[in-house]
């Protein structure tokens, strides 16, 4: 239990229901709609509507989403809601272009958006309402208008000048030509009439007709290779979630194209640590964390793509004994130079979720990759695209090599930890390629540490810059802890910002209690009844 002398959060406890997000207006309509009746699934949907519209930054209708689904009797299963690249694209032909990178402001950066197949997949499993009524509150949002959120404006000031350049992302997504500031109220008409489409119409509203003829129009005009075909084309997939166990709990995560199975592999290799003899916010604990991050991503990068170009067998990367041998490999003195990956036989966004009255979990991630994305938005749909394909590398040979009709290897990663079987703690962690390390942090904070979901959550955190070899670290990290990473070899500097964000809610079946955290790095909240 947190010191109640200090600033900070409490878990939020209820019986009945309980949403998680990182935004108080998707909180409160998620409870909302499980107050009125709906299930989990109904509820987490509804969240992300409002998100797509009040956090335009993070996501929107033009990304992706993945979610894990937990049903009363403990069963899981998973959605995979993400795009593919333009089925005309091809190594080949970016590199007969000069193409050697997919960069973030690359208009073939741009990805069919999966998230609207996604919520369709949810709502035809295990919905009990419609897009029609689980979309209503992101029409009034964006029809009615919204204040600006303080961590909202966070992300959207700087971003102005980058906005201008396209006149959709101008039109929508800026006001009196800069960035909105905390309070000002943004009204989104032709989002609102977007996801009016979708309600009346269902996916196929937003992946054919008048909606998808702008998108297609709008992205070719950009240099973009998208067709009518490949919208059209759109489905998500059912995926059963892989897991691997953490010292009496069990942790799911998504399989490839996410990132997921990096964080079994985190985890993995710190149980062969004994973790809980140091100092949760020490040199050593984090020193152990980090390096086991930094061999889990240089796998994640050398094997995880698309599942249908994986030649490393998830199995595999996901075993005790691969961990064994990559645990073996860090010495807890001194910072390890070589993390290329152990051969193997034949590599920004929100978060939300929901348990309801009935114990069905729904744990979802929902993004358009880096800070608005593409910048690209259409002028009559208020669509803004992500910019996922910029996750692929140009490289012949490489199981992630952009391809047509690929999925590219993905950062945003739901996860899901059960106990002796049952439905434990629906979980994520926000902040692009820190997600796995994140979801690694926070398991070990409640397992090895004793803390609560909220005092997890809160932890100080810290993880690579862009260069993936400076440490930054949050300003809560106390100046010995990094002194002493100095000491062990790492290069440190204090972080620019926060990292990342989270919520979780924990299911204490024995006393029938929901006990909720989220992450004051955001503007959101828990809420349950």
């Amino acid at each position: 239990m947190r010191d109640l002398q200090f600033p900070g959060r409490s878990p939020v406890l209820a019986m009945n229901g309980m949403a998680a997000t990182s935004h108080p207006l998707a909180t409160s309509a998620a409870v909302d709609c499980l107050r009125r009746g709906g299930n989990a699934v109904d509820a987490a949907v509804t969240a992300a509507g409002v998100l797509a519209v009040v956090e335009p930054a993070m996501t929107g209708l033009g990304g992706d989403c993945f979610a894990i689904i937990g049903t009363p009797d403990g069963k899981l299963h998973g959605i995979n809601g993400s795009g593919r690249a333009a089925r005309a694209i091809s190594t080949d032909w970016c590199l007969s272009e000069d193409i050697k990178t997919i960069s973030l402001t690359s208009p073939h950066a741009v990805t069919v958006p999966g998230a609207i197949a996604g919520f369709d997949r949810m709502l035809r499993l295990y919905g009990t309402r419609d897009f029609a009524e689980v979309l209503a509150p992101a029409i009034r949002y964006a029809e009615e208008g919204h204040p600006i959120a303080p961590r909202v404006a966070y992300d959207w000031a700087g971003e102005a000048a980058r906005l201008a350049r396209n006149p959709g992302a101008a039109r929508h997504y800026l006001k009196n030509g800069g960035a909105p500031v905390v309070g000002d109220v943004m009204r989104y008409p032709a989002l609102g009439a977007t996801l009016r489409q979708i309600a009346t119409k269902g996916a196929a509203g937003f992946y054919t007709g008048e909606v998808a003829e702008d998108m297609v129009a709008t992205l070719r005009a950009n240099g973009s290779l998208l067709t009518l075909d490949d919208f059209a084309a759109m489905e998500a997939t059912d995926f059963a979630p892989v897991s691997a166990g953490y010292r009496g709990l069990d942790i799911w995560e998504l399989p490839p194209n996410g990132q997921g199975i990096a964080a079994l592999i985190i985890t993995n290799i710190l149980k062969q640590f004994d973790l809980a003899r140091l100092d949760p916010n020490g040199p050593q604990r984090l020193h152990l964390e980090m390096e086991a991050s930094r061999l889990a991503y240089a796998c994640r990068d050398a094997f995880i793509s698309d599942p249908a170009t994986m030649r490393a067998s998830v199995d595999t990367l996901i075993s005790d004994a691969y961990a064994q041998k990559l645990a073996s490999r860090i010495d807890p003195n001194r910072r390890i130079d070589d993390v290329t990956p152990e051969p193997v036989p034949n590599s920004d966004t929100v978060y939300l979720t929901i348990v309801d009255k009935d114990r069905m979990a729904v744990s979802l991630i929902f993004s358009i990759y880096s800070t608005f994305a593409s910048g690209i938005a259409t002028e009559k749909t208020g669509v803004l695209f992500q910019n996922r394909g910029a996750c692929f590398v140009v490289n012949p040979g490489h199981p992630n090599t952009i391809e047509g009709g690929k999925r590219p290897m993905h950062t945003i990663i739901p996860a899901f930890a059960t106990k002796n079987g049952r439905p434990f703690m629906p979980f994520g962690v926000m902040g692009g390629a820190y997600q796995a390390a994140g979801h690694a942090h926070v398991v070990t904070n409640m397992v090895d540490f004793g803390m609560d979901v909220q005092e997890a959550i809160d932890a100080p955190r810290l993880f690579w810059a862009d260069d993936r070899v400076t440490l930054r670290a949050e300003r809560s990290l106390p100046e010995a802890t990094l002194a002493g990473l100095v000491a062990l070899g790492h290069k440190v500097e204090r972080s620019p910002g926060p990292i990342g964000g989270s919520q979780a809610i924990q299911i204490d079946e024995a006393r029938g209690v929901l006990i909720a955290g989220s992450d004051p790095r955001k503007d959101g909240g828990a809420l349950g009844y």
